[in-house]
């Protein structure tokens, strides 16, 4: 199936997909300290702090969530930066407990704790409606925040959506092998996104997971929602996508099916396909309003 890639494109957009579509941030220094430009701390009380990214600008803004074990600095969150610089609206980026630059330990996070961290940012952080922008987990994270924050939501991104996927794929093993790290305590998952070539969960992890899962009945969100998935995903299967637009109540719902991506999603094609729906939402926003 070929892709579907939508041809409007406004003002500044084509400056905005040059160069590979990647932002260089110039460093500087603090404090004698060499930093890069732009990130920031929140402190929570009793909590870790979180490190982020913001652009100031109009309406609706761009909020991206990361996948699991990445951060706020990979190609597609440069990228949708620079267009949304292009354009003059905002743009959040951040990093979950335990990822990146933020606070925490990364094998002591879950599903609700990045959540969370997730429905703080909206809270405290974003300015006015935002468009939420989800990678493979953050795609999970991003159908739960739209949920609990609607009235914050315009409208939503997903790329490679991961819903419920920890805890579905796991229950697909054959029985003799869940039985296996059922005792061992920890689950090792295969995958291309790391070096590692494999992520472990502990089965807290999985257990804590299934209270946020999703697709077992209609998913309460109204605004538009747009997924994007490749065919060739090894990690998160495309037809996860399909599940979520089925469930999904709102009657703007388009899935866009990429014939070579991979799970990343991150060849300049892929990210042009992603920054033209995403302009496109923009586009339709604003006229309504």
């Amino acid at each position: 199936m070929a892709a579907v890639v939508l041809a409007h494109c406004r003002r500044g957009l084509s400056q905005a997909l040059g160069s590979g579509l990647v932002g260089v941030l110039s460093p500087k220094f603090v404090n004698g300290v060499r930093q890069k430009s732009g990130i920031q701390y929140i402190s929570r009380p009793d909590l870790p702090k979180l490190a982020y990214r913001k652009v100031k600008g109009k309406s609706p803004g761009v909020m991206f969530l990361p996948g699991y074990g990445s951060n706020m600095s990979g190609e597609k969150a440069e990228a949708l930066e620079d267009f949304c610089r292009s354009l003059g609206h905002s743009c959040l980026r951040f990093d979950y407990t335990g990822h990146g630059a933020s606070e925490g330990i990364f094998s002591e996070g879950t599903i609700g704790t990045w959540k969370k961290d997730v429905l703080f940012m909206l809270d405290e952080v974003a300015e006015g409606p935002q468009i939420l922008v989800g990678s493979s987990m953050g795609g999970w994270l991003m159908l739960l925040a739209a949920i609990a924050r609607p009235e914050k939501t315009k409208a939503l991104v997903g790329i490679s959506t991961a819903a419920d996927y920890f805890v579905t794929a796991f229950k697909s093993l054959p029985l003799q092998e869940r039985k296996e790290f059922e005792d061992k305590g920890t689950w090792t998952i295969p995958t291309k996104s790391n070096e590692e070539g494999f992520f472990t969960v502990s089965l807290d992890f999985l257990r804590e997971a299934e209270n946020h899962c999703i697709l077992h009945s209609p998913i309460p969100i109204a605004c538009p929602v747009r997924l994007v998935h490749g065919l060739k995903d090894e990690d998160v299967p495309w037809h996860v996508s399909m599940q979520v637009a089925e469930r999904v109540l709102s009657a703007d719902v388009d899935v866009i099916l990429r014939r070579h991506g991979q799970h990343r999603m991150a060849e300049k094609d892929d990210i042009k396909l992603i920054v033209y729906t995403i302009d496109d939402l923009i586009d339709k926003l604003t006229t309504i309003t």
